[in-house]
Formats: structure tokens, C-alpha cells, sequence
């Protein structure tokens, strides 16, 4: 039975508390991008400025690890959107021997440690002397970003079920035509908001990064190393504005694709 009796009010102050724990941080990080104090977080900031936007683009310093991030997050998208389509198509189409264990091995990536992932490709690279460039990045990148795209692939795949792809076989299309009109828009907005929530959680990934870059810098470690050693703290937090919306938007897109169906946005990184 249906009911608009509103909640207790203990509840509605307990969630209330909850959304402040968990947001008010991200609002300080705005609040002191604006301050005019440039070595300490000083509480209530002493008064308010816009410089530190113009700071924070005429550091020279910030455009490279900027570019590097926006390049690995890209091609570790493209890829998982394609070796993650495949691993779904697979799992949920065909039936075999192990089939279960091969996707529990695919999933494996998302639930282990960063810090696991990232020793052991930085021990596959050094057994495999593989020097560190974009690629060594991209690949770690990669093993969170399969699973992302997999995780949304998968669920549509079970929803679209084998019926609409016999139709289609019936009534005289080849599997090129079958995929471009049966199969692609039905899994359209899935791959796209995987690709998306990728690309988020490629952007601002450090832990694997940190292992995988060698001497490279992408933008979250340049502002780890910032934090470590600050020379103008707000102009971190200017960046940790970029990197906010460069992660937001793409969630927020991938929340809205998906939040009338069935299909797993991915997480747990």
C-alpha cells in the first residue's frame, strides 16, 4: 500500500548529517579555490579573490599532466568499450565449460587493491622490460576501465535475449545487419555510459598511475605532489575544480543513461 507519510525526523536528521559528512569537503575545496591566503587553509578565509584561476592557467606546469590525463583517459575508454563489449557478448551469449570462472576473472580487476594492480603490472613491466610511457598507463588504466564497460554490457545483454536476434536471423538479416540495427541501439546507452564512468574513473585514478607512470605526471599526482610540497594551495584546488567536473559531468550522464534500467553503472574503485 502506498503511503506519503513523510519519515521520522531522526531519520531525516541522520541523512541530512550524512549528505554534509560526505559533501562539505568537496564544498571546501571550492570555498579555498577562492581565498586569499596561498600557504595555509585558513578558516574562514581572510577574504575572497578570482586570481587563482588565472594563476592556475598561466602555469605552465599543469598543461602537460592535464594533457597526459585527458589522452590516457581516452584511449583506456576506447579500449575497454571494445574489449568490454566482447568479454559481454561472450559471457551472456554463449554457453561453456568455466564459463563462470572466466567471468568471475574478468570482474577480479574492480574488487582488488589498487596498490595490487599496480605492483604487479610495474613487476610485469620490469620482467617484460617494457620501459614506462603513455602505454604502461594506459594498460593500468585499462584493467578497472574492461570491467566498467563489461558490468553495463553484460546487464543489457541479458535484457535484449536471444528471441529479438532469432526475428532478425528469420527475417533475412546477416549479423552485420543484425548488430547495426537490432543490437547497437539496445546497447547504445549501456556502452555509453560505461565508456563515460571509464573515462571518470581513468581521469582521477592515482594509485595504479603512480606505479605505472615512471617519471610521467598525470594530473591527480601533480596535484599529490603539489599537496606534498605546495607553492600556491589554492591553485591546487583550481585544478581539483577541473578534475571535479571532468569526473562529475561523465557520472551524472552515466547515472541518467542508466537509472531506468537494470544495468550495472559499475564501482567499486
Amino acid at each position: 500500500m502506498h503511503s506519503d507519510a513523510r519519515p521520522p525526523l531522526g531519520l531525516t536528521i541522520g541523512a541530512i548529517l550524512g549528505l554534509l559528512f560526505l559533501h562539505l569537503p568537496i564544498l571546501l575545496i571550492f570555498l579555498y579555490a577562492f581565498t586569499t591566503e596561498d600557504r595555509s587553509y585558513q578558516f574562514p578565509p581572510p577574504g575572497l579573490t578570482t586570481k587563482w584561476f588565472a594563476v592556475a592557467w598561466n602555469r605552465e606546469d599543469i598543461w602537460p599532466p592535464l594533457y597526459l590525463s585527458l589522452r590516457v583517459a581516452a584511449i583506456s575508454s576506447g579500449m575497454a568499450l571494445v574489449l568490454g563489449t566482447l568479454c559481454a557478448a561472450a559471457m551472456a551469449r554463449a554457453r561453456f565449460f568455466g564459463r563462470d570462472t572466466i567471468s568471475l576473472l574478468v570482474i577480479l580487476p574492480i574488487a582488488l587493491p589498487g596498490i595490487i594492480t599496480g605492483m604487479s603490472l610495474r613487476s610485469a613491466f620490469a620482467v617484460a622490460d617494457i620501459p614506462f610511457s603513455t602505454w604502461t598507463i594506459v594498460l593500468g588504466h585499462a584493467t578497472f576501465c574492461i570491467v566498467i564497460v563489461y558490468n553495463n554490457a553484460v546487464a543489457r545483454f541479458r535484457r535484449l535475449g536471444a528471441s529479438m536476434l532469432e526475428a532478425s536471423a528469420d527475417l533475412g538479416a546477416n549479423s552485420f545487419q543484425t548488430f547495426r540495427h537490432v543490437i547497437l541501439p539496445n546497447l547504445g546507452s549501456a556502452l555509453l555510459a560505461g565508456g563515460m564512468l571509464a573515462f571518470a574513473l581513468s581521469f582521477d585514478e592515482v594509485i595504479v598511475t603512480t606505479f605505472t607512470a615512471g617519471q610521467q605526471s598525470t594530473l591527480p599526482i601533480w596535484m599529490l605532489n603539489e599537496l606534498v610540497r605546495p607553492r600556491q594551495r589554492p591553485v591546487t584546488n583550481v585544478v581539483a575544480i577541473v578534475v571535479f567536473t571532468a569526473t562529475f559531468l561523465p557520472i551524472l550522464a552515466a547515472y541518467y543513461l542508466t537509472r531506468g534500467g537494470e544495468e550495472t553503472a559499475g564501482g567499486g574503485k
